[in-house]
This record gives structure tokens, sequence and C-alpha cells, in this order.
């Protein structure tokens, strides 16, 4: 029968059958585990599921199991680091904080400056605030594509032109 012997094609219909069996036993003792952890990932499940895999006959290893979450989905996403913004331990000159002390009582008495980070499919944007520290109303901006001067001294531009 087109070059497989019989005993070669039953014995991998049994095989895929107990493939099958055994995938859908993970399958529930993970959706077990998930129920009460849902973020767990997948090499500490397979900590948790050792024993329990084991007692069913069943081998399965860490890239099996990536591979089995994967074709159903389960896989949890990776948390990303978020970007590290502000460094202050470093043997460049800290200016002292002029301002921190300073009581406005009028608007356009102090300016104040800050850069955000925004994320976008190409990566980060950064968004260069010129705020009046009274009115806390922004008067200047720019978002710029890396975190260059040129960004912070267009929104300052913006603020002075008015």
């Amino acid at each position: 029968m087109f070059g497989v012997t019989r005993q070669a094609f039953y014995e991998a219909q049994s095989h895929e059958i107990k493939t099958t069996i055994a995938h859908s036993v993970v399958l529930c003792l993970v959706k077990e585990i998930r129920d009460i952890m849902p973020m767990i990932g997948t090499r500490k499940l397979l900590h948790i599921l050792n024993n329990q895999i084991k007692q069913h006959g069943i081998k399965m290893g860490r890239d099996q199991l990536f591979d089995l979450l994967r074709f159903h989905g389960l896989l949890i996403r990776r948390r990303k680091r978020s970007v590290k913004t502000t460094d202050s331990y470093h043997w460049l000159k800290k200016y002292p904080d002029l301002v921190r002390e300073l009581v406005t009582s009028t608007p356009e008495q102090l300016w104040v400056a800050d850069i955000t980070y925004i994320k976008t499919l190409d990566g980060y944007n950064y968004l260069s605030l010129i705020t009046d520290a009274y009115s806390r109303r922004i008067v200047g901006y720019c978002l710029y594509p890396n975190l260059s001067s040129v960004g912070s001294v267009e929104a300052l531009s913006m603020a002075v032109e008015g």
C-alpha cells in the first residue's frame, strides 16, 4: 500500500492517536493552572506540570510544550521592559533645581520643559513640551524621532514665538 508496510501504517496511526491524547491531557492541565495563574509563563508551567505529565506517562520537554501552546494560541506575551529615562548616577555635572522653592504668581513667569517618550510602530518618538508653570498651559511642543536637542530647541522656539 503506497510503499508503506501494513505494520508501519498502523503504528503511525496509533502514534498519532497517542500524541493527540497526550496533547489534550497536557492542554487540560495547562488550562487548569492558567485559570488560577493566567499570566504564568511556559517554563514555569512546565516546571509545575512535570510530575503530573510524567504520571500520565507523557514525555514532553520545553520546546514541545512551547510548540503545543503556540499552536493553540496559549503562549503568554513577554512583558517588554520600559524605557529607562533618567540616570542621575553619572560623572557629569548635576545642576541644582532652581525652581523647586519658587512660587509663581502670574503666567509667563516660569516655563518648565519635559520630554515624553511615545511608542509607535517604528520605535519611540520624543515629545518635547514647554509648559507655563502657573497656568499649566503648553506653550511649545515638538514631536521628534530621536532624542537630540533639535526637538527641544524647536519646542522652545515655538514657545518664544508665542
